[in-house]
């Protein structure tokens, strides 16, 4: 099962085109510059939904076609350089070039989780593409793909700078794992999917990861999953709270699949939530 999830998600790509120029996108959350790299874009197709029937998918999502996104997000201080995830390793590089930061700057590589999605630009050809940088990922997560073969080849060249970690709870006093970032547990997509909320001099943002996958229904009915979900009910139980989280308490989100500039709040409506991209 385990496998399938790799090729499919690998399989995916095939439908989603590279971006020929670097695409990005900046925000300042204290101390922090936060810029959104889109590494691909191209459709997705509304068979990846569990939970949602014709009505629904008629409704939100006409024509069955919505717009699909791969994002990075590259966190910069004077002090560090962070990567949240790494894509497939496309328009990454071309983007951090032009934002002026080489590979060999990166200090850390945080992971959300270990799809190939997230952890194909780690290494090539066994050789780490961050060679100074720590990888961070949940226990958890490193347990589960614990013996999957793609998860061991993207880790291995990092050896013992591959750091596991235990995310905190949603709402809960939680320690930093680097300065200004707070892993949050968001367990469903993945059973060590995590979050991580940037934080500094009063200002926040929660990257969220694959919270969603398909905002234009996930929004309005966030009760809808997808087939990537490890386990859908879950999945689908940790994006309400989190939305509401969010919502309560004006915490602007970023996410690896939403739509360009992929930053920007989230407002109840109705019996869902609403985004509203940062301008």
């Amino acid at each position: 099962m385990k496998s399938r999830i790799f090729c499919g998600i690998l399989a995916g790509a095939i439908a989603v085109n590279s971006m020929a120029d670097p695409m990005f996108f900046s925000a300042k959350v204290g101390r922090f510059e936060v810029h959104t790299l889109v590494e691909n874009r191209g459709q997705g197709r509304s068979s990846i939904l569990v939970g949602a029937h014709e009505g629904l998918i008629s409704r939100y999502i006409p024509g069955g076609v919505y717009q699909s996104e791969v994002n990075v997000f590259l966190i910069r201080s004077s002090e560090q350089v962070i990567l949240v995830d790494t894509g497939f390793g496309g328009a990454l590089f071309e983007s951090m070039k032009t934002l002026g930061v080489r590979p060999d700057q990166v200090d850390a590589v945080l992971l959300t989780h270990l799809h190939g999605d997230h952890i194909g630009g780690l290494q090539r050809d066994g050789k780490p593409l961050f060679p100074k940088a720590d990888v961070y990922l949940a226990q958890q997560e490193q347990d589960y793909w614990a013996h999957n073969q793609a998860a061991a080849a993207a880790l291995g060249p990092y050896g013992s700078r591959v750091r596991a970690f235990r995310p905190g709870e949603l709402g809960a006093a939680a320690g930093e794992l680097l300065p200004g970032i707070i892993p949050i547990a968001a367990f469903g997509h993945t059973p060590g999917h995590t979050l991580y909320l940037v934080d500094s001099g009063g200002s926040t943002l929660l990257i969220w990861g694959d919270l969603m996958h398909v905002q234009d229904i996930q929004f309005p009915v966030p009760d809808v999953s997808v087939t990537y979900d490890t386990d859908p009910k879950a999945a689908a139980e940790v994006r309400k709270r989190v939305l509401e989280y969010v919502a309560r308490n004006k915490i602007p989100i970023a996410g690896m699949h939403l739509t360009y500039p992929a930053i920007g709040a989230v407002t109840a409506e109705q019996n869902g939530y609403r985004f509203i991209p940062r301008q």
